[in-house]
């Protein structure tokens, strides 16, 4: 299903897919992309699982995106903050809508949507059962809120050792934060750059249990 659902927290473009495996997947695409665009993630990391893939709500020079930025790398936190509690408010809706257990969802997100995903997890944390964080950033400058509790979040890190954006040291400082709040976090390193390395997607779908 496709589209424009009832409830208004439902009216923005999103593919949804039931099914019976698990984890229930929320697929959130990179800068320019839209809800089509992970969808073939679902058979590679959790087949036959249900998905939610929703379109990001901003729109930079026609390219949807998740939460708006002010140059590579520097984010609107502002929006982003605004952009997250969206997001949560959408998946209590499609939890309501699709009969998906409240918090259970597990994000794979690449790029921009690997931010909103962190930024969910620091901000939401019981929106989300854990994420694939796929050529992620740090998405807040100063930290997470200190009183954000990720105790029994499962997170897997999978960022490029030559991703010029996500860099060594910002993929370093991604996973402190997770884990000085308490995440479990297991890391998934390639030799690509700034995009989703194929040949390690069985090794996150044997860690999600697939």
């Amino acid at each position: 299903m496709t589209g424009v659902t009832i409830g208004s927290t439902l009216r923005r473009p999103h593919v949804w897919l039931p099914g019976t495996g698990t984890p229930p997947l929320l697929l959130l695409h990179g800068t320019g992309g839209d809800e089509h665009d992970l969808v073939p993630l679902r058979e590679h990391l959790a087949p036959g699982a249900p998905m939610l893939s929703p379109r990001g709500t901003v729109s930079e020079n026609g390219m949807p995106r998740f939460f708006r930025r002010s140059g590579e790398g520097v984010f609107d936190e502002d929006d982003l903050r605004a952009r997250v509690d969206e997001l949560a408010e959408f998946l209590a809706a499609a939890e309501a809508a699709y009969g998906v257990a409240a918090g259970s969802w597990f994000a794979a997100g690449f790029s921009n949507g690997a931010n909103i995903a962190s930024a969910l997890l620091f901000r939401r944390p019981e929106a989300l059962a854990g994420a694939v964080l796929m050529a992620g950033m740090v998405p807040f400058r100063d930290g997470p809120d200190p009183a954000a509790d990720l105790t029994g979040k499962r997170v897997a890190v999978v960022n490029g050792r030559r991703d010029p954006m996500a860099t060594a040291a910002r993929t370093a400082t991604l996973v402190a934060q997770l884990r000085e709040r308490g995440a479990e976090v297991e890391q998934f390193p390639h030799d690509g750059g700034h995009g989703i390395d194929p040949a390690g997607l069985p090794l996150v779908r044997a860690y999600l249990g697939g």
